[in-house]
């Protein structure tokens, strides 16, 4: 998990979450570290430590339910083994893009004439239901159970393929108004879930989105690389970093990712691959 200055911690704590979110919200206050510490606070605030004790202790009482089908789960997860192998893989594509083909191929066409900056996309389902539903509800109704789901369900999935292990994954971040608004960055929880599943792989928040960009979703393709052109930039890398996973939970034209991976290779990572929970 990233790190924030204990002192700075304390002294939120100190005058209380309310009154902190209060000073963050006055202009001119949103600085490098007033950002890091609201995207550290809010996320611990929806998704806080205790949450995952008091689930577990839960679990031991109530059996868990598929969130899925709806069904008591036979397993100690909120998805069944039946609805498990019925998530829509991958079928094949590009490996640089991830682009859906019939088989998988090393480049495709579009990758030929004109190279993403990321060396590798491995997503690990299609963006069909009820993948697509789960990241919805994750996404847009903070279902962080739903998340849970989708983190454990893709790292089977990465495990069983036996992916390169990158010495550090980062997730792509959210402007600072926009996670104020959701109150989550659902790639840091992404993140968060699969080191657990991952044997501690561990993650940090190295990029910050340094403006306000249009919903990549409501624009045409042509126009996204120029949405996010320019929105990122490096917090900090721990040194000798050479491979990093940027983790997402959807990638369409793969134009965010492109940007973010474009902000790390100039900062001398070598070797950047695209995990998404699901490719469109």
């Amino acid at each position: 998990m990233r790190n924030v200055e204990a002192s700075t911690v304390r002294d939120v704590e100190s005058i209380g979450y309310a009154s902190a979110c209060a000073a963050l919200r006055r202009p001119g206050s949103m600085d490098d570290m007033n950002r890091a510490l609201l995207s550290s606070l809010r996320s611990r605030w929806v998704n806080p430590q205790p949450q995952k004790w008091i689930g577990h202790l839960a679990r031991l009482i109530w059996p868990p339910v598929c969130v899925i089908c709806g069904q008591a789960s036979d397993r100690l997860e909120d998805c069944c083994s039946g609805c498990a192998t019925e998530l829509p893989m991958p079928r094949g594509g590009c490996r640089r893009c991830g682009v859906v083909l019939a088989r998988d191929i090393e480049v495709c066409g579009a990758c030929q004439s004109s190279s993403p900056c990321f060396d590798r996309t491995i997503p690990a389902f299609e963006y069909q239901r009820p993948v697509a539903h789960l990241i919805q509800r994750f996404k847009f109704s903070g279902d962080l159970a739903a998340g849970r789901v989708l983190a454990r369900q893709a790292a089977e999935r990465w495990l069983e393929r036996d992916v390169a292990r990158p010495q550090l994954m980062v997730p792509v971040p959210l402007n600072w108004r926009r996670l104020w608004k959701r109150g989550f960055n659902q790639s840091e929880i992404l993140c968060r879930d699969l080191a657990e599943h991952l044997g501690g792989l561990p993650w940090v928040g190295a990029l910050t989105r340094v403006r306000p960009t249009a919903t990549q979703s409501a624009l045409p393709a042509d126009r996204r690389a120029g949405n996010v052109r320019g929105a990122f930039r490096l917090n900090r890398l721990p040194p000798g970093v050479r491979h990093i996973a940027l983790v997402d939970d959807v990638m369409t034209t793969g134009s965010t990712l492109d940007e973010c991976a474009r902000v790390l290779k100039r900062s001398g990572v070598a070797r950047v691959d695209a995990w998404v929970v699901a490719r469109a």
